[in-house]
């Protein structure tokens, strides 16, 4: 017997967030914690976090924690190799928490969320970059998304560390100069560029904090300098390069106005020569395309996905969802 319930879970690496609905489109419960990261703390350990998340929006919904719903939709970090997405899956069918599941790369949760149907592209720009995309037929493409070793580079951390290189090299002689020098020092509040890679050196300060600068490189660009300008037109060439691959994998191209969701932290500030930029590369290459800037919680793709597994749906469950996540 149908319970009328579905899962949508969107368990990033800085989150999670777990949302019981109905299939009418209504939000019953919700929940969020800590991030999903199976390799740092392991898979079970991982899931069991997942778990509890899951407890909690069922409570909240006022439903029994051993109640298998319709289907879930899980899209999690980590899921980046075949390897991994099938760990996952594994990992989350053996819960037993719904009749129907699927379980993919949390890049789909932004694609789902942006897009006004099943399909499209999808490009996450955050901390780093991810490109996916899902074809009408259900086929679907993406990249490893591992950093430079899988020929990946865009996304704030990338920014950051593009940033400090050319900030350093104009503080001793080697480079030309650029504002991202001051910008470096002022945003860490150190004297020197050569302060700030000692204390990247030693610890002091995280890595990870080099996402920061992102924002003061689209500022110096509209200033005019111009190695933060050549910076905003490769990250937009790099996004556009990753949606185009994809748009042609899935042969989207000949598809009327396929959709390009760009999403994540960086594109969803909406810096306009970025986006315009991105447009422009884009519509070129594809007359018909659509660029979407999708500034919706990844979770609402989730749940939107969790709908699409189930054919009974109300007809009107997408509109109600996407007002419940307003």
């Amino acid at each position: 017997m149908s319970s009328g319930l579905l899962l949508a879970v969107d368990g990033g690496n800085s989150k999670t967030d777990i949302a019981v609905v109905t299939t009418d489109g209504t939000i019953l419960g919700r929940a969020r914690g800590g991030g999903f990261r199976p390799q740092a703390v392991g898979l079970d350990t991982a899931m069991d976090v997942l778990a509890a998340l899951r407890a909690e929006a069922m409570a909240e919904a006022g439903v029994g924690a051993d109640t298998v719903v319709d289907g879930i939709t899980a899209f999690l970090a980590g899921a980046d190799l075949p390897h991994e997405v099938k760990a996952l899956r594994e990992a989350v069918g053996a819960r037993r928490w719904a009749v129907t599941q699927r379980v993919d790369n949390d890049s789909y949760a932004v694609l789902r969320a942006g897009a006004g149907r099943p399909w499209g592209v999808g490009v996450v720009c955050g901390t780093g970059i991810n490109c996916v995309g899902v074809a009408p037929d259900g086929r679907t493409t993406g990249f490893a998304a591992l950093g430079r070793i899988s020929g990946d580079w865009g996304g704030g951390i990338d920014m950051g560390t593009s940033a400090l290189w050319h900030a350093a090299r104009a503080e001793d002689g080697r480079g030309e100069p650029t504002a991202l020098r001051a910008a470096v020092t002022g945003h860490f509040g150190l004297a020197t560029v050569a302060d700030v890679t000692a204390a990247l050196h030693s610890g002091d300060l995280p890595a990870l904090r080099l996402s920061e600068l992102c924002p003061a490189v689209f500022a110096a660009r509209d200033d005019g300098d111009q190695i933060a300008t050549e910076l905003v037109e490769r990250l937009a060439a790099e996004i556009a390069r990753m949606a185009l691959t994809v748009l042609c994998r899935l042969q989207l191209t000949h598809l009327p106005d396929p959709e390009v969701v760009l999403g994540g932290s960086v594109l969803a500030a909406g810096h306009r020569a970025l986006l315009d930029d991105i447009e422009r590369r884009l519509t070129e290459a594809v007359p018909g395309v659509r660029p979407v800037v999708c500034t919706q919680p990844p979770l609402l793709g989730a749940a939107l996905a969790a709908l699409d597994l189930h054919p009974r749906a109300d007809p009107g469950a997408e509109a109600r969802l996407r007002a419940g996540f307003q």
